[in-house]
Parts: structure tokens; sequence; C-alpha cells
């Protein structure tokens, strides 16, 4: 009996032992598969010791991949600080659709204006659109207050579940309006060209076939006239040019009387033929700026002519200058016709005139304002 009972403990104990085995084998199998799989996934991480039991090869393998993650994750942080700092909208989404990247420029497009719901509704078909391999950039106009030109695109990510998007929402609505007041400007110039050389053109040939010579000399006055229109037109577009290309103009000390009493010089022959007098006396001498002389006196002398062109005969355009805080103003004073409420936020604009007759018959050429503004 006792024989036996022994006999059943070993055997009991025997199949423990046998199980205990079979199952630490398949455990260290197991280990080692996924010390393995691991491996293969971590072509960086290089072979290690000849012999190394499976544990510690998983664990040298856990270890690395723990460092990759963290250095994934500073990756993507810094991805996304970069793409927070990209003045454009930004919206990434995974291969189901779900969004997990939008960054701050592209915050308010979720919001429910009806300007944003429209451009959010734009940016979802352009994800869905790239996901499906079918996206093209499209044009969004949305007319404000104030009116707004956004480019959308969107590209697709390939990713190991499938392919995700992102798409770009860039505002060019001042790109739009740079390359509308360059149509403007080109065609305005062509117009304003186009008339004087025009008119030379029939006055020479005119003057071909005249025998008169009242006639004659009538014409050829004529003719100068227009030349010295063509001529003010080109000065003008060579300032304008030179002021424009000139990124950092040359800023120095300039004392304002200085500049007054030599644009008051440079206008004194249009004021005498109008008969108006210039007033610029008693400007303060200790008035001083910071600038580039050429262009503020270009400047005072445009303020200056256009007060002579729209006053009348005989009458007086004052000039006076005062300090305000840190900056300095010079006022022209006229008493001419004035300018329209509506016209005053585009006087300044190139070609633009309140009265397009008079200021051809005054010999105005529409630029002379706008070289002020860019001083």
């Amino acid at each position: 009996m006792t024989v036996a009972v022994l006999v059943v403990v070993l055997a009991v104990t025997a199949g423990f032992l046998v199980r205990a085995v079979v199952a630490r084998r398949r455990t260290e199998r197991r280990v080692e598969a996924a010390a393995e799989r691991l491996e293969r996934a971590l072509p960086d991480l290089g072979p290690g010791p000849d012999g190394q039991p499976a544990p510690v090869r998983l664990e040298r393998a856990v270890g690395a991949a723990a460092a990759g993650l963290d250095e994934a994750r500073v990756t993507a942080r810094r991805l996304a600080g970069a793409l927070e700092a990209v003045p454009h909208g930004v919206v990434v989404c995974d291969p189901t659709g779900r969004e997990v990247f939008r960054n701050q420029a592209a915050a308010g497009f979720a919001g429910s204006r009806h300007g944003a719901a429209l451009v959010e509704r734009a940016v979802q078909e352009q994800l869905r659109a790239a996901r499906a391999g079918t996206s093209e950039p499209r044009v969004l106009e949305l007319y404000g207050p104030p009116p707004v030109v956004l480019a959308i695109s969107a590209a697709p990510l390939d990713q190991p579940s499938g392919t995700g998007a992102v798409a770009v929402v860039d505002d060019v609505s001042e790109r739009r309006r740079l390359e509308a007041v360059r149509r403007d400007f080109v065609a305005n110039m062509g117009h304003e060209l186009k008339t004087p050389v025009g008119a030379l053109g029939l006055l020479a040939d005119t003057i071909a076939s005249e025998d008169d010579p009242a006639v004659t000399r009538r014409l050829a006055e004529r003719m100068a006239g227009e030349a010295v229109r063509v001529g003010r037109i080109v000065d003008d577009l060579l300032d304008l040019s030179r002021i424009e290309a000139e990124e950092a103009p040359r800023r120095e000390p300039v004392p304002v009387h200085a500049v007054v009493a030599e644009a008051v010089e440079r206008a004194r022959p249009l004021a005498g033929a109008r008969r108006i007098a210039i007033d610029a006396a008693g400007l303060p001498r200790h008035h001083v700026v910071r600038g580039d002389r050429g262009q503020l006196v270009s400047a005072v002398v445009n303020l200056l002519e256009n007060a002579c062109k729209y006053s009348d005969e005989g009458s007086t355009v004052e000039v006076r200058s005062r300090s305000a805080g840190a900056t300095v103003e010079i006022d022209v004073r006229d008493s001419g016709i004035g300018i329209p409420a509506r016209d005053l936020e585009r006087v300044f604009e190139r070609f633009y005139r309140v009265d397009p007759a008079r200021s051809r018959q005054t010999g105005g050429t529409g630029l002379g304002l706008s070289i002020v503004r860019h001083v």
C-alpha cells in the first residue's frame, strides 16, 4: 500500500514537472519569438552578444523600442510646433477620416459663423478627396466684410494602416489685391501715356500740312504742352519706382524749414503761372526729422503743386509745421475746391482723380499723392 501510494505521488509529481517544463519551454519560445519580432522591427538595434537568453534579448529590445517611442514623441512635438508657426491653416486626418491635428491658424474654421462654416466644409471635402486620390486645389471667395480669398488644397498621407490626408488653407487675399492693383496700374499707365502721345501725333500731322504761321505756332505750343505732360508722367513714375525700390532709404537729420524752402522754389513756376502766392514764412527752424531729404522734398512739392493746381488764381497757399509728440506735421493749406468725403480713402491710389477732366486740364498725372504716401 505504501509503495502504491508512493508510486502515485511520484507519477503526479512527474506530471507536474513535465507540464512545468513544457509550459516553460512554450513561454521561452513566445518570449524568443517576441524578441525576434522586436529585433526585426528595430533595424538600428544591432545584434546582441551571442547566446543571450530570450528574456534578456526581449528586455533589450523593449528598452530600445521605448527609447524610439520617446524620440518619436519629441519629433511629433517638434513637428506640431513647426506647423503651429506656419501662417497657413493646417488640418491632418488619419485613414479613418478622424482629425488628429489642427493648428491655431485653422482653429477658427470650425466656428459657427457662416464664412467659417463654408471654409470648414471645403476643408473636409478636400480631406476626403485626398484620401480617395481625387483632390484638386480650389479657391474659396468669401464676400465679407472684409472680402477674403482662400486657396485650399490637400494631399494624401500614406500610412501603414491606410491613407490619411493633410489640408492647407492659404489666405491669398492680399496677393489677389496686389495683382489687381498691378493690372490696373498697367492699364491706367497705358491710357495716360496714350492720350498725350496720340495728341502729339495728331498735332504733328496737322503742322506738316499747315501753311499759316500763326496756326503752326499755336499747334506747336500745344505740342509742347503735351510733351511736358508726358515728361511729368515719366518723372513721377521714376520717382515712385525709386521710392518703392529703396528698401532702406537713407535716414539722416533733415531740417523741415530747408525741405519746405526747396519745395517752394520748385513749385514757384507753377504758382507764378496761376498768380498764386506761397506763404511759408515763420517756419520753426528747430523742427528736424530723420529721413531721405530728396524724398521729403518730392512729397512736399507734390502737395504744393496740387494746392496750386486746384486753387483759384490769385489765392494764397500756406505752409506750416508743428511738432506733435515725437513727430513733425507739415500742413499745406489752400482755398481750392476740396475733396469730397467719398473720395478721401482713394486719393492716394495711383492715377486716381477726383475730377478726371479738371486733372487733365491742369496737367495732373494722378501719381502725386501716391508718391506722398510712400514717403
